[in-house]
């Protein structure tokens, strides 16, 4: 990739241009691996990013050369005035994305057609209704699967995010794979990674590995193959024999891709974090609210990136209760 003199680049020469905006921590599921059982602690509005304040912060990340947004949560459809803030997003030059449960998703198809969205990622944990409810602690599966068909049947490219959690549906993998013979959708397996309140522990994870021995055993190696991924691209992509779909796994704990890493995350309360596992955080919205320059903390957040996973070493149990960071709803996924 070409570098300009606005680009956002870190001391490893890796250019930032995909920024990833949570507008909310809250969420109408409950999934024990993203949120504590008891949820997050409701805080008053003030702290969070009103959709004026989303909206310009954004486009100071693009004129500092952020050409794709994805809108995370929580659950990003949830914020108030969510449809404003999309078709708003839409107008800049950049390439606009979402991530969603999709519970309501059939509310907002024309505030996505309207903002140019072309591209829906949607959580989905279980193509059973009894085990993705006990996932996420609620009964919205026939909906979710409805708005998945409704985005298929509006020709917008849909990937299906699956948190892989051993004894819980690691079973199902072959179910989703094979989902995608004759649909056009784009499975992703993400391992179960550490966050606040979520009790990670490794024998809970499943493997990149351990997913191919699965589609090696159970469909055969001749049956599927590795495919090109994108650049800086988060997975290792492969497809069924004349399957319409791809499957793909993201490993970021035991295979992690951060040599490639052009990713920012812009938290609900205005605060940088750059990196997924970083407990550091650099407070943007204090500062555009106090009319400072937030050019130079972004660039300041960045150029303190590590080369690896936030400088962690390798998690274990004995440690993991050293590493502190917020729940994955108060991230953005």
């Amino acid at each position: 990739m070409e570098k300009n003199p606005k680009n956002i680049v870190d001391t490893h020469g890796r250019i930032h241009d995909y920024l990833r905006i949570s507008l909310t921590e809250r969420c109408n599921l409950r999934c024990f691996y993203c949120m504590p059982e008891e949820g997050v602690q409701l805080r008053d509005k003030s702290e969070f990013m009103t959709a004026e304040e989303t909206i310009a912060i954004a486009k100071t990340f693009v004129d500092l050369g952020v050409k794709k947004i994805r809108l995370t949560g929580g659950e990003p459809l949830i914020k108030k005035n969510a449809g404003i803030i999309i078709r708003e997003l839409g107008k800049l030059p950049v390439e606009l994305s979402i991530t969603t449960n999709a519970v309501t998703v059939d509310r907002f198809i024309n505030d996505f057609k309207q903002a140019g969205i072309k591209s829906v990622n949607v959580s989905l944990d279980s193509l059973k209704a009894d085990t993705f409810n006990k996932i996420s602690r609620r009964s919205y599966f026939k909906e979710i699967m409805h708005n998945i068909q409704l985005l298929l049947d509006n020709n917008f490219h849909v990937k299906i995010n699956v948190v892989l959690i051993k004894g819980v549906n690691e079973d199902e993998i072959i179910d989703f794979i094979q989902w995608t013979k004759n649909v056009n959708i784009h499975v992703r397996f993400i391992e179960f990674m550490p966050f606040d309140g979520n009790n990670w522990n490794w024998e809970k994870k499943v493997s990149f590995k351990e997913i191919l021995e699965q589609v090696d055993t159970k469909i055969g190696p001749k049956f599927y193959s590795k495919i090109e991924d994108q650049a800086n691209d988060t997975a290792r992509n492969y497809q069924l024999v004349n399957g319409l779909g791809t499957f793909g796994i993201i490993s970021s704990v035991t295979n992690p891709f951060c040599d490639t890493c052009n990713r920012i995350r812009l938290t609900a309360d205005g605060k940088v974090k750059n990196c997924l596992f970083s407990e550091a955080e650099t407070d943007i919205l204090g500062a555009f609210r106090s009319k400072q320059n937030i050019e130079p903390l972004i660039r300041k957040s960045i150029m303190a990136k590590h080369k690896e996973r936030a400088g962690l070493p390798d998690f274990s149990d004995d440690d993991i209760h050293l590493y502190k960071n917020r729940s994955m709803t108060a991230i953005g996924g």
